[in-house]
């Protein structure tokens, strides 16, 4: 079956017709890009000429802002919006997306009648297939909170679903979701509406223009670099899709946009003999891992399979996205199911696999917002093959961050600011999203983890809790522990639960509350945000006083819990501050509050280098000791009373407890429970070079030692290598060897050598990540002629494990004979 229609496609790959299936109708009306020469300075320049930069675009115009600029390095709508699915669907996980794609629904539906546009607006209704009472049960809370929102929607029967679509097989379903008003539209079509219609509102924009990186001063943008000349600018806007990353690096000050792409594979098909009608409902089949709508009378199939594929690891740029290279081996699973969910299909001719990337975040949730640590640098991007649903309703609440200060809609869900630089790096993101790519699709149960890019930050505890049964969760890269398993226990059965219903850790964790009420426990909470605000003179408590409802001007030692609001009257932060001293305030927050809150108060700090704000959640291992006991325990080991006359209520002290001192003892808990927060730092001296090596960690390094291991060389016969001979990757001069000899244990010849991430256009050194060193062919320059060579970034103590066992192998042989 598979290879008769591989023949098909093959047949058909010369066919005309899918190259103009996304094809924008570029109306008179449209907007056209300048050819003029850019202008010289502008209110906000916004990267990116797809659904997201235009939509900023337009709305941006509607609220009142005129002096807007857009710039696109390829042409309008070119990039991965040309190759978006076209299906619009508000059946999502969280509310605040739900809000968004009803927003762009209602948009898109209008957008034609406002700028006289076609954008193949069909409002055909959404089905969301479950094949297990689980997916049904996840599926029925996604209906509830759709028709909390005003969306109509509905959980129906498989007989209703083979009414709705008759092609489908419906045997294996136990029910389904109807949201009859979810449409289908052309994406690019509707970037091309949205910026014919800021183009009326007097957008300037401009295409085949390059932005090369964003100028900032003091922390705040002043302007841009583009291929074309410079634009000064209050504003700067990424909507630049997967190249969003790369951008955010080139910045006189880097701004870190965790996301990745991946290759998204979908089909294109011929007319079924009885053609789909234009308003037949679109498909989701989440446990088939396909999705499915309506092609001119054919089908437009895809997916999300369980081994993506990501790409651009190594940011290469390019002006516009062609289709990627097809890969039928790789789609086979995906046409399997689809082949299984509509049998029809079968004998059907295939016109073509589209290969085209889409980005990814961390935790399969976009990206919006202003950076942390350049003002005026706002981004919009990481849609998670949800562009075309979120563009409208993202766009919105952009602009109107941009414009009031705060969206309409409490987005904290998608904030940039919910990531940390540790989130940021190449290979956490490679790895992550390829854990995230088929999550898309999979049963999403409560309190469910990531398994990819783990132990990014741990408490000093860590190992310990860990050998006595730990299991963990992540906060913000933070590992904190959720329970503690019995020796009892079925350890991988725990793990492997999923359900909505009652958990099986759920006696576990009831046996440790029950010690928590009756006794005495002790809780690792080192992953709270923790600052230290200082001054020479009064400036801590002015700021404070100014930044925080409650009033913290009390003696030293107490402790208030107060709120950082914002101008709105709402919170941006709850926390507790001890006053340590008179010029001195310690400051604790919530885990994911981290980069939120040092950006809220670097924002509103004056500037005063008698004012200092420290962040020094590293510094510090914070124990909640709670429970009726814990006045007797801390009594024991710090030889003094506890009691509350002694040691009153939010009162913070420095205490020797046990061996150890300076321990800052404050009489409250995060828990609701009687008890204290020791506040214990964390040994470790500094050295000379440790403020590079921690930069170096968390933005990279430009050369790196690698070893090379000589495959095709005679040791007898060639010249050997001894120092100072070129390394080339792919063809291309990377560094050179340092030294060299030979392995007896390998028997063969071993190079040391730095190798170098050269740019192919400008020449300069970029950063060098291990996927870069494992994904290069390399050559040894010696006196002319170039040997191959493996690259291993370390020992190689598993080749010689493997040759001892291969001898052991061939010696046992040997003696049975």
């Amino acid at each position: 079956m598979f290879s008769r229609l591989l023949l098909i496609v093959r047949r058909q790959r010369t066919s005309p017709g899918w190259q103009n299936w996304s094809s924008a109708r570029r109306s008179a009306s449209a907007a056209e890009a300048h050819s003029v020469a850019l202008p010289t300075q502008a209110q906000v320049v916004i990267c990116g000429g797809g659904i997201m930069g235009t939509s900023v675009a337009y709305h941006l115009s509607k609220m009142g802002w005129k002096d807007i600029v857009l710039l696109e390095q390829g042409r309008l709508a070119a990039g991965s919006t040309r190759f978006c699915a076209g299906i619009l669907s508000t059946a999502r996980h969280l509310t605040i997306e739900q809000k968004m794609a009803d927003y762009s629904n209602k948009l898109y539906s209008q957008l034609e009648q406002e700028t006289g546009i076609q954008t193949g607006y069909i409002r055909t209704g959404s089905i969301s297939l479950a094949q297990t009472q689980d997916r049904l049960i996840s599926l029925k809370r996604i209906n509830s909170r759709l028709n909390v929102i005003g969306i109509p929607s509905e959980i129906i029967s498989p007989k209703k679903v083979a009414e709705l679509h008759p092609f489908l097989n419906v045997h294996d379903l136990v029910g389904a979701m109807h949201v009859p008003e979810d449409a289908v539209v052309s994406s690019a079509d509707v970037a091309l509406a949205l910026a014919s219609a800021a183009s009326q509102n007097g957008v300037q924009i401009y295409d085949r223009t390059s932005v090369l990186h964003v100028m900032v001063k003091k922390a705040q943008v002043t302007g841009v670099e583009t291929d074309k000349g410079q634009i000064e600018c209050q504003y700067f806007v990424n909507c630049a899709g997967q190249w969003a990353y790369e951008l955010g690096l080139s910045n006189e000050e880097p701004v870190s946009i965790p996301l990745h792409a991946c290759e998204h594979f979908y089909l294109l098909t011929r007319p079924l003999e009885t053609p789909l009608q234009s308003n037949t409902p679109t498909i989701v089949d989440a446990d088939g891992r396909i999705y499915i709508r309506n092609w001119q009378g054919g089908i437009l199939s895809g997916g999300f399979e369980k081994n993506p594929k990501p790409i651009f690891t190594e940011g290469k740029n390019q002006l516009e996205i062609q289709n990627l290279q097809e890969d039928w081996d790789h789609f086979e699973p995906l046409l399997s199911s689809l082949l299984r969910r509509m049998p029809e299909l079968e004998t059907l001719e295939i016109i073509k696999l589209v290969n085209c990337p889409e980005t990814f975040t961390p935790d399969m949730r976009c990206i919006m917002g202003e950076s942390p640590t350049v003002q005026g640098y706002f981004v919009l991007a990481g849609m998670n093959s949800a562009g075309l649903s979120f563009g409208g309703g993202a766009g919105k609440y952009l602009a109107e961050w941009m414009v009031y200060g705060y969206p309409s809609e409490n987005v904290w869900e998608l904030d940039l600011k919910r990531f940390g630089a540790l989130q940021s790096s190449r290979t956490f993101l490679r790895h992550r999203v390829m854990e995230v790519m088929p999550l898309m699709y999979d049963l999403k149960v409560p309190r469910w983890d990531f398994q990819t890019g783990r132990q990014l930050r741990t408490s000093p505890l860590y190992d310990r809790l860990d050998a006595q049964g730990a299991r963990w969760m992540e906060k913000h890269g933070f590992e904190r522990p959720k329970y503690f398993v019995p020796p009892d226990k079925d350890l991988l059965a725990l793990e492997q639960s999923k359900t909505f219903y009652k958990p099986d850790w759920f006696e576990i964790v009831e046996s440790e509350v029950k010690c928590c009420k009756e006794a005495v426990c002790v809780i690792d909470m080192s992953s709270f945000t923790k600052f230290e605000i200082t001054s020479t003179g009064d400036q801590a408590l002015e700021m404070l006083q100014y930044l925080f409802s409650n009033d913290l001007d009390v003696p030293v030692g107490h402790i208030v819990h107060t709120g950082m609001l914002n101008e709105g009257g709402g919170y941006e932060n709850d926390c507790s501050i001890a006053r340590l001293s008179k010029r001195s305030f310690f400051m604790i927050s919530p885990t994911d509050q981290q980069v939120h809150c040092w950006a809220w108060l670097k924002k509103h700090m004056p500037e005063d280098s008698n004012l200092l704000l420290e962040d020094v959640s590293w510094k510090y291992t914070a124990l909640n000791l709670i429970g009726p006991r814990a006045v007797d325990v801390l009594s024991e080991l710090s030889y003094a009373p506890m009691t509350p006359d002694h040691f009153p209520s939010l009162f913070c002290k420095e205490m020797s407890v046990g061996y150890a001192n300076g321990i800052r003892v404050m009489s409250m808990t995060h828990t609701g429970e009687p008890g204290f927060m020791l506040y214990i730092p964390i040994e470790g001296m500094d050295f000379i070079g440790r403020d590079a090596l921690l930069q170096q960690k968390q933005n990279g390094v430009y050369k790196r030692l690698t070893m090379f291991i000589l495959d095709d060389h005679d040791t007898d016969l060639d010249l050997w290598p001894w120092w100072g001979e070129p390394i080339y990757r792919n063809g291309q001069y990377v560094g050179k060897t340092t030294s060299s000899a030979y392995s007896y244990t390998l028997e063969r010849h071993v190079c040391l050598g730095f190798v170098h991430n050269f740019s192919e256009d400008t020449g300069e050194e970029q950063v060098v990540t291990a996927d870069f060193i494992n994904r290069g062919e390399y050559e040894i320059d010696i006196a002319g002629h170039r040997f191959q060579a493996k690259a291993k970034l370390y020992p190689v103590t598993s080749l010689f494990t493997h040759k001892r066992r291969k001898d052991d192998v061939e010696l046992s042989d040997l003696h049975g004979k």
